[in-house]
């Protein structure tokens, strides 16, 4: 059993550096790389789905996030918690973005939402509207929230791949 548990650290940190790899290859517009490779694609996606009707969405969020995250760091994972909520219950459809109405409380209101950080809604509604003064309304809310999540782990890899390294290196230490 001992032997098994002092694998688990070693093999989370290959996991989370794939997964890193992946990241930054899509971060950084490697599309043909990734897609006979990882991660699969079910039919009908692609990496490139607004490669024709908004061909700068990618780069919008990616400036806007860097200096955005520059200005407070906080705002990575914010936007990645932001994501993780959003997708928990039914699916990443954006609906932890939709406001109350008279009939239907907002999810914004649900306590294990009630933490997630304001300034992370900011964000989305700001790059939603640059990237409608680009493209008009072509980017969707839930594709928004994802592009945010995904370009904050690449604007972070080295504080994630330190927390990770030291969890690594706690563990084998005792």
């Amino acid at each position: 059993m001992a032997a098994t548990s002092s694998r688990r650290p070693a093999a989370l940190l290959v996991l989370v550096a794939a997964a890193a790899a992946v990241v930054a290859l899509a971060a950084a517009g490697d599309v043909e790389l990734l897609e006979g490779r990882y991660p699969p694609l079910a039919p009908g996606l692609s990496f490139d789905f607004y490669k024709k009707s908004c061909p700068k969405a990618e780069s919008i969020v990616r400036e806007f996030l860097s200096s955005a995250v520059r200005q407070n760091v906080g705002l990575a994972a914010a936007l990645i918690r932001l994501h993780f909520h959003d997708c928990f219950v039914q699916g990443c459809d954006a609906s932890v973005l939709l406001d109350s109405t008279p009939t239907q409380p907002s999810e914004q209101l649900s306590p294990p939402n009630l933490t997630l950080r304001p300034a992370a809604f900011k964000a989305v509604n700001d790059i939603r509207a640059r990237l409608e003064q680009a493209c008009g309304r072509v980017v969707s809310c839930a594709d928004i929230v994802a592009l945010a999540a995904r370009e904050s782990v690449a604007l972070v890899p080295l504080r994630r791949h330190c927390f990770v390294c030291f969890i690594y290196s706690s563990a084998h230490s005792k």
